[in-house]
């Protein structure tokens, strides 16, 4: 899942695919190096961000999804908590919304997803972008979230939402602290237990640069040396920004794997 922020304000590329013509070549980019999904964003979700209102998330997204609905042959997901903004993406041939809120921010987001059929990626979020860092905690931070994605899937499915259009993401740095993503990734394969495929979100992410031990080193490789061990752990989908590096790394993971 390649990553299109349209943006001023996210952690990694804010600002970088702003512009209209910007976003589309870098949609069209990742899908040309490989990416199987695109998933594209219009508020940023970081630690702290400020939240940005309909009209405004509209008004970056749109256009995009208007270029690129006609242009790209892979999957579009769109990256929102907002009900309306769901609606919107789904008319311009958007199929997937992903929600880092678990559908839990917008009561009406359950009747857009039933509605439009789209396929749903709920995360695991403790509090808000606003809150979510300020002090989380877990009694048990693998056992806590895996009990929450089924709960949320048993959810989705009593509301009406097809199995095979679920997809669960345990939320790397969404109310985590450096030692939970840690424990997180390390048990990733606890979450094929919920039945449904499980997206990570790591890349570039704070955790990383805290074990390279420098906020300045290029997150590239670091995010690559993540993927690798979820790949191992059979992960099915892997949100990232540099699609084709990634397509690279996991070609030669699949090829020289152990076979047992």
């Amino acid at each position: 899942m390649g990553i299109l922020n349209v943006t001023p304000d996210s952690f990694s590329d804010g600002g970088q695919h702003y512009t209209i013509q910007s976003a589309v070549d870098h949609a069209l980019r990742m899908e040309d190096d490989g990416a199987d999904i695109l998933d594209i964003g219009g508020e940023s979700t970081r630690p702290y961000s400020q939240t940005v209102g309909r009209d405004e998330e509209l008004r970056r997204v749109v256009p995009v999804l208007e270029q690129l609905q006609s242009r790209v042959q892979i999957p579009i997901s769109i990256d929102t908590m907002k009900a309306s903004v769901a609606r919107a993406a789904m008319d311009l041939g958007a199929e997937i919304i992903n929600d880092v809120s678990g559908l839990n921010a917008d009561p009406e987001m359950l009747e857009v997803a039933l509605k439009t059929e789209a396929g749903i990626c709920a995360m695991h979020m403790q509090g808000t972008p606003q809150t979510m860092q300020d002090n989380p905690q877990y009694d048990d931070v693998v056992e806590d979230i895996l009990g929450y994605l089924l709960d949320r899937k048993e959810l989705l499915l009593k509301s009406g939402i097809a199995y095979e259009r679920i997809c669960l993401d345990p939320g790397i740095g969404f109310g985590k602290t450096h030692e939970h993503n840690i424990e997180l990734i390390q048990n990733a394969s606890r979450f094929h237990e919920t039945g449904a495929p499980i997206l990570i979100g790591h890349s570039r992410k704070g955790f990383i640069a805290k074990i390279l031990g420098s906020k300045d080193t290029p997150r590239v490789l670091g995010t690559i040396g993540v993927s690798l061990s979820l790949a191992l752990q059979r992960i099915q989908i892997l949100r990232i920004h540099d699609v084709a590096e990634h397509k690279q790394a996991l070609k030669l993971f699949l090829a020289t794997k152990p076979l047992h």
